[in-house]
């Protein structure tokens, strides 16, 4: 037996085996904030429950093992017979099965549905993220398919159910199915209106073929798909089963699986219709409008998406140099690493609480709730998931060496980092959608102020900065240049209101000196030293000491 050379001293613990949702401070006070109190016991139970799941050995394994064995195309069987299936790892079915038991699927019928399943999916997906693409688009079908409420009938009890079955069958032998989209093609990308997929009808009364392609198709083994293609009477939004209804597979053609930067678990494909059996969904000529929903929701997923990765790297980074120790002491308490740990929770907290103010806006359902998210949504999709990027590289680089190798995971939480700013309209596309709805939805704006007015006069860094914003709205004119500026505003504005009304006073506090009051670098680590920069790192551990 070879002599022990060294002694391994000063190596960090693994975080695992803790509860990701109870030492969440800044989710669970959310949820008890927006979650009426008859109903809380029980959302705490389950989300409890998940955040355990979630923290374990086992539920890590599943993520890791997922996006280490990305999924694979087989076009044909031994036979040459068309198949078109994607295999996945069992970690992929296990990790989708345990979400879909969870309710991650299942918000629009159910009390505080919306703010259960957003900090659900907070919560899960930082086991891994790759999976949550099929969960998210699952639960944005159902508003889309309500506008017809014959299919809403058919499939809205299995798309929010709680039970999960692989494999592709006929829909009415399934206890659940899971649903994806396909909009983008090769010669138009976001421009969906120049889509060239044509539908022609049947004989059946909302029946049609698709002849087309679609050059990103989201979760092909998905049961059904809602797709766009031009009709007789204009681009239309149709429904397009995997399976029909006999038991024979529909023309369903894929014809690769893109190689991406991250997202590696999850599959994404080029999906080709060639007498493809459809059901139109909404009236013909509408369909931009009748998919918007979908995709509205599916925005909001990527806010909370990204609010996850963010959760995961700084708690990563806190739980790190708790442990490591350097130049005499644990890193924790060096002032420098503390400033860059407590500027890193500021922007998870933020991204958190506006996620989750979003997810109550759904459940409240009102007049003035929808106004608000039909500003709110863009503007935060546009300037969260913008934000991922940088949090999570700074985290990283908490870990040093050790985070920049596969072993620690931070290098996967980099790799998907990008990818919620991408889909569902990347940053240009938000920012000329807010512009869309401030100039053509007054009640829009009028809703996004009421909502920022809440915290006028609690400091007067926020009030500036609203005086500022007021300055910037007057004048529209020739906005499109500096529309990004402005969403940004928005968004530091509304996050500010936000944590001065709900959040500690230390937090508020460095939230609007720093990104309202402009005494702030520009990298993280740069907060003013005055600060109770301790007291907000401590609020973001992962675990108690």
């Amino acid at each position: 037996m070879a002599p022990s050379t060294h002694t391994v001293t000063n190596q960090v613990p693994p975080l695992v085996g803790y509860d990701v949702f109870a030492t969440d401070r800044a989710l669970t006070e959310a949820v008890d904030r927006h979650i009426a109190p008859e109903i809380l016991p029980e959302a705490r139970r389950e989300l409890g429950a998940l955040g355990l799941s979630a923290g374990s050995a086992q539920a890590q394994l599943w993520g890791a093992q997922a996006n280490e064995n990305p999924p694979a195309l087989h076009t044909h069987d031994r036979y040459g017979h068309r198949v078109d299936e994607v295999e996945f790892h069992p970690a992929w079915h296990r990790l989708l099965g345990h979400a879909v038991s969870a309710g991650l699927t299942d918000a629009w019928g159910r009390p505080a549905g919306h703010v259960r399943r957003a900090a659900g999916f907070l919560v899960w997906t930082q086991a891994e993220a790759g999976h949550g693409c099929p969960l998210s688009m699952t639960h944005a079908a159902v508003p889309a398919l309500r506008t017809d409420p014959a299919l809403a009938a058919e499939w809205e009890p299995l798309l929010t159910s709680h039970v999960y079955e692989e494999g592709l069958r006929p829909p009415s032998l399934k206890a659940g199915v899971l649903f994806g989209m396909g909009m983008t093609e090769k010669q138009g990308g976001t421009d969906v209106r120049s889509n060239t997929t044509r539908a022609e009808p049947l004989a059946g009364d909302g029946e049609y073929l698709l002849t087309g392609h679609k050059w990103f198709c989201s979760a092909p083994m998905s049961d059904g798909f809602l797709v766009l293609a031009q009709a007789p009477g204009g681009l239309s939004c149709f429904l397009v089963p995997r399976v029909l209804p006999d038991g024979d597979r529909n023309a369903f053609a894929i014809q690769r699986l893109k190689d991406k930067l991250g997202n590696r678990s999850n599959a994404s494909a080029e999906v080709e219709f060639d007498g493809t059996w459809a059901r139109r969904v909404g009236e013909e000529g509408r369909g931009v409008r009748t998919i918007i929903e979908m995709v509205a929701a599916t925005r909001l997923d990527c806010v909370v998406g990204s609010s996850a990765l963010m959760r995961q790297a700084v708690a990563q980074a806190i739980h790190h140099t708790a442990y490591r120790s350097a130049f005499g002491g644990p890193l924790i308490d060096k002032p420098l690493m503390r400033n860059v740990l407590a500027d890193l929770a500021l922007e998870s907290e933020a991204a958190t609480t506006l996620a989750l103010r979003l997810a109550a806006a759904y459940d409240a359902d009102t007049d003035e709730e929808r106004a608000f998210l039909r500003i709110a949504v863009p503007t935060a999709k546009y300037w969260v998931t913008k934000r991922c990027g940088a949090v999570v590289a700074e985290a990283l680089e908490c870990l040093g060496g050790n985070g920049y190798v596969e072993e620690s995971g931070m290098p996967r939480l980099l790799r998907e980092a990008p990818l919620n700013s991408i889909w569902e309209g990347s940053g240009n596309v938000q920012a000329l959608d807010v512009l869309r709805a401030l100039q053509r939805e007054p009640q829009a704006l009028n809703a996004f102020l009421v909502e920022v007015g809440k915290a006028r006069g609690a400091d007067h860094r926020l009030d500036a900065a609203i005086k500022g914003l007021l300055t910037e709205l007057a004048d529209l004119e020739a906005v499109e240049a500096r529309a990004r500026r402005l969403v940004e505003r928005m968004a530091l504005v509304l996050q500010g209101s936000l944590l001065l009304r709900w959040a500690p006073a230390e937090v508020a506090d460095a939230f609007c000196a720093s990104r309202l009051g402009g005494d702030w670098g520009s990298a993280f680590g740069t907060l003013p030293h005055s600060l109770d920069l301790a007291s907000i790192v401590e609020r973001a551990r992962p675990q108690d000491r």
